[in-house]
């Protein structure tokens, strides 16, 4: 896996969580945040530096204003110095808390930025860890479709011009959504998550062969797309070949790893006469089922008092 890593403006944190700017060294979209994990320097105003990891937002609460708030004015100046000295990124300020004068002096002498929220602490550091996730969190592109079906984030693949879109506008149609279409950005947020989205420049926008383009927010409406959506299932659709075995009875499990997370994988065979959009809706429902373990022909079989050999096959993606 590539060692890349992804970035977002200080601005954008800002305007999201609507911070306070203290103290600003630069423009704001010149600051560049690298690291998903954020710390509370309550050890480090105590002086203890070792494992200390200088590119992490630092965050201040309601327990470390009333350390600095306990100790001499000499003392608190050299603790903030000695923090600000490793060049962090940023220092938040919680709970509207007033800050310290040493704080802003110290601010512009080692260009630091100082913001301020009015959020609760723990709030707003569960809140600033999930953005920083999603934001900079792994990601690649790949050719296919995401839709939204009974729940579950379906991403539909398969060769240029197979009926990825068209199945995607049946299902529109029938009152699911649709996040992407042609292109789609996967984002490992967790280490058990993928989200996907759609490029900026192209979202909402459907191709199908011989009308053209359309947009689906203004074709179908607001509750027809949706920005983002976990990707739970991978739908492989192909041109029927009768020369292959398909999958009639459900017993083996295909997954498909895309940034080391496993996840569900179908081949579904193409054909004139099958109707796709109803076929994804019903493995949209079965995916479900199966992640609240019930499985349908484990129950067959049961009943038939045969048991179930049950493989797994996992196929892994190029990832970068």
């Amino acid at each position: 896996m590539s060692d890349k890593k992804f970035t977002v403006s200080l601005k954008i944190i800002i305007d999201h969580f609507q911070l306070e700017a203290v103290y600003l060294p630069e423009e704001a979209e010149s600051i560049i945040i690298d690291e998903t994990d954020i710390n509370r320097p309550g050890l480090q105003f105590m002086g203890f530096y070792e494992y200390f990891t200088n590119d992490r937002i630092q965050i201040v609460g309601k327990m470390e204003f009333a350390y600095l708030a306990t100790i001499e004015e000499k003392t608190r100046y050299e603790r903030i110095e000695m923090l600000f000295k490793q060049r962090i990124p940023a220092l938040i300020i919680t709970r509207e808390l007033p800050f310290f004068p040493e704080m802003t002096e110290l601010a512009q002498k080692y260009e630091i930025p100082i913001l301020r929220s009015k959020d609760g602490t723990s709030g707003f550091m569960a809140s600033l860890i999930a953005f920083l996730n999603l934001h900079l969190a792994p990601r690649i592109t790949r050719h296919g479709v995401l839709v939204e079906v009974y729940g579950e984030g379906m991403l539909i693949m398969g060769e240029s011009g197979v009926g990825k879109s068209e199945t995607a506008v049946e299902l529109i149609k029938r009152g699911h959504r649709l996040v992407a279409d042609d292109a789609v950005e996967i984002r490992k947020v967790s280490s058990i998550s993928l989200v996907g989205s759609s490029p900026e420049n192209i979202r909402h926008f459907l191709e199908l062969r011989g009308i053209g383009i359309v947009n689906a927010r203004r074709l179908f409406g607001m509750g027809a797309i949706k920005l983002t959506e976990k990707i739970d299932i991978i739908i492989e659709l192909e041109p029927w070949d009768n020369e292959k075995v398909y999958d009639r009875m459900g017993v083996d499990s295909e997954l498909t790893s895309i940034l080391g997370v496993k996840v569900p994988c179908l081949t579904i065979p193409v054909k004139p006469g099958r109707n796709l959009a109803v076929i994804l809706e019903v493995a949209a429902m079965n995916n479900r089922h199966k992640k609240m373990g019930y499985n349908a022909a484990q129950e067959l079989l049961d009943n038939l008092g045969m048991e179930m050999d049950k493989k797994e096959v996992v196929k892994r993606w190029d990832l970068y």
